[in-house]
């Protein structure tokens, strides 16, 4: 028996040793090599190939924004299996904690019971009434047995304390165990998110990486203007006429921190100082103002308190799209600051350049 618990306080010192969090490498995309048919000298009609016409770049803007919003969603479901993991892994070390004092407790009461039963073989075996016969000082004997009786009681207390510490013992492995599996089961849902990430923003890079400068230009150009639309449309609603909430003193001191990372770049599963992603930078500034929001888009729309866009504060968080991919914080005026996404920084935009899915507020 003593070999097993002695392994439980190993388990306990091995699992705070052991409880890092595994870095996954990025997986790398290469672009292929021209085909053979392609070695071929083009002719001189091929040399120069015709302009994207404003419906191809529209295709390809549309098709940008999946992949970017594909990426969001991993880079949300990453954020989330990271954020889990920490947890599990503080609970660990809590767990094991408890193993090692555990195991340092049944040591010391096996020792006071191992003494307790030294003592009492010291006493002798006879029965008491011969004991009482043979004693020269019956009063004394007396005393003594009362004395004993106590001793009896606090070995049994002794016995049962030992036990329940074996088996608190017992519980507190077999928890470990299971958080164990269970952020090994994080770890790899985090990498296989990952690798999703990864490989989006490499396609979106691709796509974008094989346009001609004029058709960057025109792209960009497309993109601002449905932006605009979406804005002026947002706007022609009468939404500013029914939004004049004021920012509490925390929600002040959130739209403060969020602008002041503006020109900041966008890095995926980043919560700053240098870079954020959309929902890094939102849970960064509200915990800055000192209150803790969830960390994911998702995870804010879910159990943050709603409401009505037409209640906004600067302060709020203004979640986008259904699968709620995306987060910025309403700063006043019709405004947010967010944080877009890869190759881009930190900025203000149009609160209703993007479909709004709803309104959260963090100092409800």
């Amino acid at each position: 028996m003593r070999t097993g618990t002695r392994g439980l306080a190993a388990l306990g010192v091995s699992v705070v040793c052991a409880i890092t969090v595994l870095a996954v490498p990025g997986t790398a995309f290469a672009d292929p090599g021209p085909s053979p048919a392609r070695t071929a000298v083009p002719s001189p009609s091929a040399t120069a190939a015709a302009p994207a016409t404003d419906g191809e770049l529209e295709a390809v803007r549309a098709r940008l924004d999946r992949l970017y919003r594909e990426a969001a969603v991993a880079t949300d479901e990453y954020n989330a299996a990271e954020e889990k993991a920490e947890k599990q892994s503080a609970e660990l070390v809590a767990l094991a904690k408890k193993i090692v004092d555990g195991q340092r407790e049944l040591d010391e009461l096996r020792e006071r019971a191992g003494a307790a039963a030294r003592a009492q073989y010291r006493g002798g075996g006879l029965p008491d009434e011969a004991r009482l016969m043979l004693s020269e000082d019956p009063g004394e004997f007396l005393d003594g047995t009362g004395r004993v009786l106590q001793g009896q009681r606090a070995t049994k207390g002794l016995l049962a304390r030992l036990t329940r510490t074996q088996q608190d013992l017992k519980t507190y492995a077999a928890d470990a165990s299971a958080q164990w599996q269970k952020l090994e089961a994080n770890r790899e849902a985090k990498a296989t998110a990952q690798r999703r990430t990864e490989k989006r923003i490499a396609a979106a890079k691709k796509l974008e990486s094989a346009l001609e400068k004029e058709e960057k230009e025109r792209l960009a150009r497309l993109e601002r203007q449905a932006a605009q639309e979406a804005q002026t449309a947002w706007l022609d609603s009468g939404i500013l006429d029914k939004v004049a909430g004021r920012a509490t003193e925390q929600g002040a001191k959130a739209v403060a921190y969020a602008t002041a990372q503006i020109g900041k770049p966008y890095v995926w599963g980043a919560e700053g100082p240098e870079s954020f992603d959309c929902s890094g930078l939102t849970s960064g500034a509200w915990a800055a103002a000192g209150r803790t929001v969830p960390r994911t888009s998702q995870e804010q729309w879910r159990r943050l308190p709603h409401v009505g866009t037409g209640e906004m504060r600067p302060g709020d968080l203004i979640i986008y799209f259904e699968d709620a991919s995306h987060v910025g914080m309403y700063v006043g005026d019709g405004r947010i600051v967010h944080a877009p996404r890869p190759g881009r920084t930190v900025t203000l935009a149009g609160a209703g350049t993007m479909p709004i899915l709803g309104v959260v507020r963090p100092d409800a």
